[in-house]
């Protein structure tokens, strides 16, 4: 695969807070990675350093093979950027930014035309493109802000938050638009919506305190967690002890716990050795002893769970 998005031991300090603390990573095309981390991880300052808007202090980003502090120029022709924010000019109409960025880009006649419908279309705009964008909601200013990134179709797009202010049928607009334009680009997205990265993130980066602390799809962050495969249960309290005893038989089951009563049913979970895939084993051993349950099913393990125990161990060790 081609590496669009490459940094290099970017380093970056405000005077005695290190910001970005020797980040390196690679960004394939076809890939939309998730940029994860507790507010002032440092994720902003990393996305500013990538598009050229912050200077390193030492390291290096380059973007499409471009180096971003020798050739910006170069480098941010490749680029379309959503910052926090979105800052634009709040007296234009959004029709009016957007022809303004298309022209900045290079675009004139049939071709800015064109490329403005398109922006305007992809992020449903139609309704307010002749309203002055002070005048918006936050979440049509956001919508113009991911607009001006795309219209000029860039093979690397950088985002920070695209959702911030959207409502849930929004959400899932941009989330599929992502995930329309991701066949064809390297795509950073910056969230604190942890179900933005299992809906639309082929991959997750961790960042905390300037440092990246996991790399992996949702799946392998998934999997640091204990109960990742386990299988939940409930059962009628007669049956309990003896589905206990027959979950705790299975060979690739490491325990057993009984959670709570609820309803006058009982919540067991069984806990699989290293990951073990289980379900299988559980549900045929209780269909040969003829325990019956009224619900099982799989746990994945939650990513905001994941993300908790990844950093508070990273503060743990950094404390220690």
């Amino acid at each position: 695969m081609t590496v669009l998005v490459e940094a290099d031991r970017l380093r970056k300090t405000f005077g005695q807070i290190v910001a970005v603390d020797d980040i390196s990573l690679k960004v394939e095309k076809g890939e939309v990675l998730g940029f994860l981390g507790p507010n002032g991880a440092g994720k902003s300052t990393t996305m500013k350093m990538l598009t050229g808007f912050l200077e390193p202090d030492s390291g290096m980003a380059r973007i499409c093979g471009h180096n971003v502090s020798e050739s910006p120029k170069a480098a941010k022709t490749q680029i379309g950027y959503l910052p926090e924010g979105a800052p634009a000019y709040g007296e234009m109409t959004a029709g009016a930014f957007l022809r303004f960025i298309a022209e900045i880009r290079g675009f004139d006649g049939h071709q800015k035309t064109t490329r403005v419908a398109s922006a305007v279309e992809r992020t449903g705009l139609e309704k307010v493109v002749d309203q002055p964008i002070d005048t918006l909601s936050k979440g049509f200013k956001r919508r113009v802000g991911l607009a001006q990134a795309i219209l000029h179709d860039p093979p690397v797009l950088i985002m920070d938050e695209p959702t911030d202010g959207l409502d849930p049928n929004q959400k899932h607009h941009v989330r599929s638009l992502i995930a329309e334009m991701a066949r064809d680009k390297a795509i950073i997205v910056s969230t604190h919506i942890l179900e933005e990265v299992e809906a639309v993130c082929t991959r997750a980066v961790v960042i905390d305190r300037g440092r990246i602390v996991a790399d992996g799809t949702a799946e392998d962050l998934q999997r640091r967690m204990p109960y990742h495969n386990a299988v939940a249960l409930k059962v009628g309290a007669a049956t309990a002890d003896a589905v206990t005893s027959a979950l705790g038989s299975i060979a690739g089951v490491a325990s057993v716990e009984r959670m709570k009563e609820d309803g006058g049913l009982i919540q067991l979970r069984a806990l699989p050795k290293a990951g073990a895939l289980i379900a299988p084993d559980v549900a045929a051993l209780l269909a040969e002893r003829g325990l019956s349950v009224s619900e099982l099913y799989v746990e994945r393990g939650r990513l905001d769970d994941v993300f908790r125990k990844i950093t508070s161990e990273e503060a743990a060790r950094r404390h220690a």
